[in-house]
């Protein structure tokens, strides 16, 4: 038998992160949940704990409660909108880094999921800027001494129902899903999808290392 999932997630103040962590609060398999914020969640649940952290480029004062997981859904992220590379490279690429290497000279037997993106550019060598650093991260997270690590890259994400953290334009296209969804499903799909498949790599494995839209979907059907 598959031991239960003790879980870290960052990010859960934003959309991904949000509703990754709905999917693990109500999975049989997911024991128990460390989320790590800057701010609360506003969430409460007999399996969930949260720690409150302003600078996650050190976490040595939170690094005692680290311990004693085997999976982490680094959901955290930020628009590269407005950035200029340096300032994007540290606060995706670096803080990404410091988190990943903590937890996993922690916890090696861990499980690490981090989401980029559709069009993440695994060469580092492409123009769009975002997309290299993204793929730097990808590349670099893939030589720790983790028991996995997943690239998960979805593009259009419709939300769980009742989630807080969703950008205002969402009401505005949220309508068009299905039609998107019939015509481009390779582009397109839920949040829900993204946590049930998560889990399903802890389980389970994956099969493969970077995950587009599709290949989620697939997990997402294999573990519901």
């Amino acid at each position: 038998m598959n031991p239960k999932i003790k879980l870290i997630i960052t990010g859960s103040t934003g959309m991904v992160g949000e509703g990754v962590l709905h999917e693990c609060l109500q999975h049989p398999d997911v024991e128990s949940i460390l989320v790590i914020n800057r701010k609360p969640c506003g969430i409460t649940h007999p399996k969930l704990k949260e720690i409150i952290h302003a600078d996650f480029f050190n976490l040595l004062p939170i690094e005692s409660g680290l311990s004693g997981y085997n999976a982490c859904f680094f959901c955290a992220g930020v628009s590269s909108v407005g950035m200029k590379e340096p300032e994007y490279t540290r606060v995706t690429y670096e803080l990404t880094m410091n988190f990943a290497q903590t937890v996993s000279r922690l916890n090696p037997d861990m499980t690490f999921c981090y989401v980029s993106g559709a069009g993440t550019d695994s060469s580092e060598k492409g123009r769009i800027m975002w997309a290299r650093v993204k793929g730097k991260t990808e590349n670099d997270l893939m030589k720790l001494q983790l028991k996995n690590v997943y690239a998960f890259r979805p593009a259009f994400m419709k939300p769980t129902k009742g989630q807080k953290n969703v950008p205002a334009f969402y009401k505005y296209v949220l309508w068009l899903y299905p039609v998107l969804h019939a015509v481009f499903p390779q582009y397109l799909g839920t949040l829900s999808d993204v946590g049930l498949a998560m889990i399903n790599c802890t389980v389970s494995g994956a099969g493969k290392k970077v995950l587009e839209a599709k290949d989620i979907a697939r997990l997402a059907e294999e573990i519901s």
